[in-house]
């Protein structure tokens, strides 16, 4: 008997009924707001070369992507993030387009989740990608359609706005190891505060390390900004300070302020990303659902050289928040409106009848019972009011 035959791989899951009836319910919702933005659909292959996710940042380490090769023995990978494959696009069958390109997706990502933590290893992602532009309003634009989408979802979400650049300028000041800096970004993403104060305690004492100890604990509302301006280590991280309150301001005006949050320690999983991020959170689930920000360097890695923004909303982890509610499709899909059973030599007939009734909206099946009775029993047991018998003398009818 073969061992794995009757279950999934680690992180992985079938999806039966009515949940997939509310992931299709998500799905298109996603699809008419961005549509109605202008965006348009893009979908990049499954399968990738490995050089594609092999960046200078190296945001995917290749421990945690799902590799094969091709007939011709070249390294592949399932695709680990979608954000990457569109970049390779614009730059090669885009190039010439004319900008800002406004694309939007609606496709899985495959990465190995480490053991224990409980994540999926195959994700649904539906997201937007606006390339070519690097001003304040294309910013927005992203912001609010992702506050949108989190709306449509439930009104009491929650954004959550950073700066990628934060981090990256106390860096530059900092004088450390880059495996120190890779140790403290970790202690910093997790809020790990014993850790990162035994490392800092390790370097030299500086504005930079103090910013650093305080950085974790720079969330919030809007007080958090002054907070972190007393913490000021120069002109580079006041400008991103003040860049990043002039656009909470704006986002606060249509989200309402009591829905956008700041957070000066956020970090990204993906390291390509060099300004404004963001993060959106629903009630009842432990993580973001949706992520993004801008990347303005990584389209120039594959020799095209202009500024981007957008994000990505995990559609599985949507569909498990949703479907917890009282409103939520039960776990059965509805019964059908109709049963429709064929007397021998009446088959034709019957496909004829059913077809006019589904013209009419109904939800009809047919009968593959033997007679009658047992057509009228299967329709008792499964909920469904109608019994339609096709037989010689209603022909036709």
């Amino acid at each position: 008997m073969n061992k794995y035959d009757r279950i999934t791989p680690e992180g992985t899951r079938d999806s039966l009924f009515a949940e997939c009836t509310l992931r299709r319910d998500i799905e298109s919702r996603l699809h008419a707001l961005f549509s109605a933005r202008g965006y348009s659909e893009i979908i990049t292959p499954t399968l990738e070369f490995y050089d594609v996710f092999n960046r200078k940042a190296q945001p995917f380490p290749q421990e945690q992507m799902y590799k094969l090769t091709d007939a011709k023995g070249r390294l592949l990978v399932l695709r680990p993030d979608n954000t990457v494959p569109i970049a390779r696009v614009c730059a090669t069958r885009l190039r010439e387009s004319t900008l800002p390109l406004r694309l939007y997706y609606n496709q899985s990502i495959h990465v190995i989740s480490p053991s224990l933590k409980g994540r999926d290893d195959e994700i649904t992602q539906a997201g937007i990608e606006l390339i070519g532009s690097d001003s304040r309003m294309a910013d927005l634009e992203v912001i609010a359609a992702a506050v949108d989408a989190l709306r449509s979802f439930d009104p009491n979400y929650q954004l959550e706005l950073g700066n990628a650049a934060l981090f990256r300028v106390l860096m530059q000041q900092l004088p450390a190891s880059e495996t120190a800096k890779e140790q403290l970004r970790d202690c910093i993403e997790s809020k790990n505060f014993p850790a990162l104060g035994d490392l800092l305690d390790t370097l030299p004492d500086s504005p930079a390390a103090k910013a650093l100890r305080i950085l974790p604990r720079l969330f919030g509302g809007e007080e958090v900004f002054a907070k972190a301006a007393k913490y000021s280590t120069g002109d580079a991280f006041t400008a991103i300070l003040n860049d990043l309150h002039a656009l909470w301001k704006s986002v606060a005006e249509f989200a309402g302020k009591d829905r956008v949050s700041v957070d000066l320690s956020m970090m990204h999983r993906t390291d390509y990303y060099t300004g404004m991020i963001l993060r959106g959170y629903l009630s009842g689930y432990g993580e973001e659902i949706l992520s993004g920000g801008r990347y303005d360097n990584l389209l120039a890695e594959f020799g095209y050289d202009v500024p981007a923004t957008g994000f990505a909303v995990n559609v599985d982890a949507v569909t498990k928040v949703l479907s917890k509610r009282q409103d939520a499709p039960s776990g059965t899909l509805p019964p059908s409106n109709v049963l429709i059973w064929a007397a021998e030599g009446c088959e034709a007939a019957a496909v004829e009848a059913a077809t006019n009734m589904r013209a009419k909206g109904l939800v009809v099946e047919h009968s593959l019972s033997a007679t009658l009775a047992e057509a009228r029993a299967y329709a008792e047991a499964h909920g469904i009011d109608t019994v339609l018998p096709i037989e010689k003398t209603t022909e036709g009818a």
